[in-house]
Parts: structure tokens; C-alpha cells; sequence
């Protein structure tokens, strides 16, 4: 599960527990990157507070597939399986189109997105690849480019918090050994309109 000591939810004290009410799935579960934070209760409520907010809130304008496509992305650049297979499950679900979801799924693979969403998505893509792997090649001319693909300052925003979000996020499960065994792929917290509604579903 992790190189480091969780703590269950049968066996969380009563803070914890009910932290985990507001996250838990199905029969109580708790997916692993959650129970990484099971040490410092105060880090899981900050890291929930930042996931919600940034990719599940429908102050957004892009459109959430498009936000779970750029988590998908950036999680495959930084070698991180874990978010990789649960965040393409919540793509595939969100884009409603099995085969076409399969096809970005392999381009992330064979890291050529040409051809698999419209001209400014990739500009985005893109502009989530750098941030990642080369942020200190970015440079004011680089927004620019997002302006002129018809990207609000807004939605720039939005690119760049989701994708900042996973470079957090894949280095907290690469670096503690986080892997999927118990977790029930996919789940998320869905109720985009109201932020304190953390429950994976």
C-alpha cells in the first residue's frame, strides 16, 4: 500500500473517522493517496481542500474531462502509475467515449496528443508539459499563446492549478510508494457544487 505507516479506517480515532466519513467510498474504503495522510489528519483536509477545489468545482469553465485529460497527462510525464490509473478511469467516464478515450489514452503513452483534441486543448497540453517537466522555459509569450487559442486568464488558471495539483500529488505517491491494492479505481468526489463535499462515489 506504502512505505510508510496508514492507519485504517476501522482503526482511525474519532478526528480521523470523521475526516474519512466526508471521503470514504463503498463499504467504508479509503483509496490509498488518502491514507498516506493518515499520520497528520491536518494534511489530508488541506490535500482534499486543494483536489476539490481545483478539479471538482463548477466555478470552472473548461470542461471537467478536459481538467481529468490534463491530470492523466501530467501523472504519466512524472512516472506516477498510481494517479495514471485512477484519473484516466475518471477521463474515460467523464468523456463518454470508450473509443476515443482509448486513443488519448495511448497517445499519452506514445506522448504525441496531435490529432486527439482540437488545436487549443493541445496548446494547453502542452503548456501542462512544460510546467512539469522544463517550467523555467516558460515565459510571458507562453500565456500569450494560451490567449490567442481563445483560453480566458481564468482558464489559464485553471491549466495551471490542475496541473500543479498533479505535480504535487504524483510526488506524494511516488515518493511514499503509494500503490493501488484496495482501491476501487476511479472514484471521485462528484458533487461539483458544493466544496465540502468530499465522498467518493
Amino acid at each position: 500500500m506504502s512505505w510508510i505507516k496508514t492507519i485504517s479506517y476501522e482503526k482511525a480515532e474519532l478526528g480521523l473517522k470523521r475526516i474519512y466519513d466526508r471521503i470514504k467510498g463503498p463499504n467504508n474504503n479509503i483509496d490509498n493517496i488518502l491514507l498516506i495522510h493518515s499520520l497528520r489528519p491536518h494534511s489530508l483536509v488541506g490535500h482534499m481542500t486543494l483536489y476539490k477545489n481545483v478539479l471538482h468545482n463548477s466555478n470552472n469553465t473548461l470542461p471537467k474531462w478536459y481538467l481529468e485529460a490534463i491530470g492523466v497527462y501530467v501523472s504519466y510525464l512524472n512516472k506516477c502509475d498510481y494517479c495514471f490509473k485512477h484519473h484516466y478511469e475518471g477521463f474515460k467516464r467523464l468523456y463518454q467515449n470508450d473509443i476515443e478515450s482509448e486513443k488519448f489514452r495511448e497517445a499519452v503513452i506514445d506522448n504525441n496528443l496531435i490529432g486527439i483534441f482540437e488545436e487549443r486543448y493541445l496548446v494547453g497540453c502542452q503548456y501542462a508539459k512544460d510546467l512539469t517537466l522544463n517550467h523555467n522555459a516558460i515565459r510571458k509569450e507562453t500565456i500569450e499563446k494560451l490567449r490567442e487559442e481563445g483560453f480566458s486568464d481564468g482558464e489559464i488558471l485553471e491549466i495551471n492549478q490542475v496541473t500543479s495539483y498533479f505535480n504535487y500529488v504524483n510526488r506524494t505517491v511516488v515518493g511514499l510508494g503509494v500503490d493501488t491494492k484496495g482501491d476501487i479505481i476511479g472514484l471521485s468526489p462528484n458533487n461539483s457544487d458544493d466544496p465540502n463535499s468530499w465522498n467518493h462515489k
